[in-house]
């Protein structure tokens, strides 16, 4: 994110989901409030994939989300095994240096994937 109140948000959230996991207390309304600040910067993909990501955490009451795969020699696609807790704070880092390319495009995996589990 551009601002340094969202990157904050951002930390504060990722210091909430280390200590008390994807179920943390109050989970849902910091990243709605994460969401609130995506939109100020007009960022349309971090404000989606924040949205997806607390109604995913509201219906599942998890972050099993498949968006991570990995390549092998011949070419072919597997997922990666990660745990709830890790694959969320995945995102979470990506968000904080969304203006690079790769992380921009791994953050569409996460919108793409939640967006195929909600829908």
């Amino acid at each position: 994110m551009k601002t340094g109140i969202a990157n904050q948000k951002i930390d504060k959230i990722i210091a909430l989901v280390e200590k008390e996991g994807v179920l943390a207390e109050g989970l849902i309304q910091e990243l709605t409030e994460l969401r609130e600040l995506a939109l100020k910067e007009v960022d349309p993909l971090l404000a989606k994939v924040t949205r997806l990501t607390f109604e995913y955490l509201k219906e599942k009451e998890a972050y099993d989300v498949q968006a991570l795969w990995e390549e092998d020699e011949e070419g072919g696609e597997f997922p990666l095994e990660i745990e709830d807790k890790e694959n969320l704070l995945n995102l979470l880092n990506l968000m904080l240096k969304s203006d690079h390319k790769i992380n921009r495009e791994e953050i569409k995996d996460y919108r793409t994937a939640l967006k195929e589990e909600l829908y």
